[in-house]
């Protein structure tokens, strides 16, 4: 249910609010994916407040802020998903176009759209290959300026997206995401995202295709044991989505090029290129219950795809298990009322490569190449 309001300052605005709060309990034994100690937590906290100013019938202005708590996935506290202008650049029966301004929220693959409140997710943990939860509120929006155009004619649906933009990194996000003992600073210097979506006319399929260019710089400290680096993060993606009356068919499969310059020391470099890949299945057995499965797969290295060099390279201090990650997951959610649901999953894992931090591991709590991962969580929006 949203709120409608009209405001006195401006007679033609009106503000519509929408909420969500969840709260539930994940575990993920042998592994350090949500806390160090191995046991349930309660670290599974969302909560959220988003609003859309429409000032006129082409400029609106939409914004959300949260709090999370995900335990090791993400840092918690209070963050600003996403605050910008949208305006209406043109409306046609056949077209439009729309460019946002400020930090706009990332419209580049099947879920980074709507992967920040519960109830639009397809399940409680999407598939890490794609939606690592270490980089989640890098991947949720940037700040800068974006735009969409899209055009429905004989050949169907066409989507186009268009993003440049940087996203701000905290300390302790750089400790999420690098490890516990880096004390610099990391900022992103740039992102740069393009994608495009078909739907055949008179067809359930779509396709899409999406490039990512990315650069961060790491500053180390004067007396720092790590060196100034620059990564760059370069991607590929092309996805498949197939709806039916009751099932839905979603992959994603990408490709990353990630290189270093420094961190480990002045003169390190390192050029490698990962994979990864979900197939996803949902099925609405009735209005309120809804199954899913999927499948997911990444390597840090597509040369190397069970870690034996990687952990040859470190002098077999980190296991190899390390350079990737495979999971079965499935899971129910059921709606007790429109804004009411309950979801529980459960995840098989095969190895450790998605679990933060990922430049320095943390050897002492993954010890364990299969480990699972559980999770249930009660969602309401308003």
């Amino acid at each position: 249910m949203s709120l409608l309001l009209q405001l006195s300052w401006a007679q033609d605005a009106n503000v519509e609010w929408n909420g969500f709060v969840a709260q539930g309990l994940i575990n993920a034994k042998h592994s350090s994916f949500v806390n160090n100690d191995e046991g349930w937590s309660a670290e599974l906290t969302e909560l959220g407040l988003n609003s859309r100013i429409s000032l006129s019938p082409s400029f609106s202005l939409a914004g959300q802020v949260v709090y999370l708590n995900g335990g090791n996935r993400y840092p918690p506290g209070m963050r600003l998903d996403y605050l910008f202008a949208d305006w209406n650049l043109y409306n046609s029966l056949d077209w439009q176009a729309n460019i946002y301004i400020g930090r706009f929220k990332n419209q580049h693959w099947l879920y980074s759209s709507t992967r920040d409140v519960p109830f639009t997710r397809p399940s409680i943990v999407l598939p890490q290959s794609v939606y690592f939860d270490g980089f989640r509120d890098i991947a949720v929006g940037s700040d800068g300026i974006a735009m969409q155009a899209r055009h429905n004619g004989d050949v169907g649906d066409v989507t186009f997206n268009w993003s440049w933009g940087s996203a701000p990194i905290s300390d302790q996000q750089t400790r999420t995401l690098l490890g516990a003992a880096v004390r610099g600073s990391v900022k992103q210097d740039f992102v740069h995202q393009a994608s495009m979506y078909w739907q055949p006319a008179m067809s359930r399929l779509t396709f899409g295709v999406s490039l990512l260019d990315s650069n961060f710089s790491y500053t180390a400290l004067v007396d720092d044991v790590f060196a100034p680096a620059d990564f760059t993060v370069q991607r590929v993606m092309a996805n498949v989505r197939y709806q039916l009356e009751k099932w839905e068919f979603s992959t994603e499969l990408q490709q990353e090029r990630l290189l270093i310059d420094g961190f480990f020391a002045p003169q390190f470099h390192q050029d490698q290129m990962g994979q990864g890949a979900y197939l996803l299945a949902q099925y609405r057995h009735t209005s309120q219950l809804k199954w899913f499965m999927a499948l997911d797969y990444m390597v840090l290295n597509k040369d190397d795809r069970r870690g034996t060099l990687f952990s040859q390279n470190s002098g077999g201090t980190v296991p190899a298990y390390f350079a990737y990650q495979y999971s079965v997951g499935t899971g129910l959610s059921y709606d007790f009322t429109p804004t009411l649901q309950l979801s529980a999953e459960i995840h098989w894992m095969e190895g450790t490569a998605r679990v933060a931090p990922v430049v320095i591991p943390n050897l002492a709590v993954n010890t364990r190449e299969y480990w699972q991962l559980y999770a249930v969580q009660l969602m309401y929006r308003f």
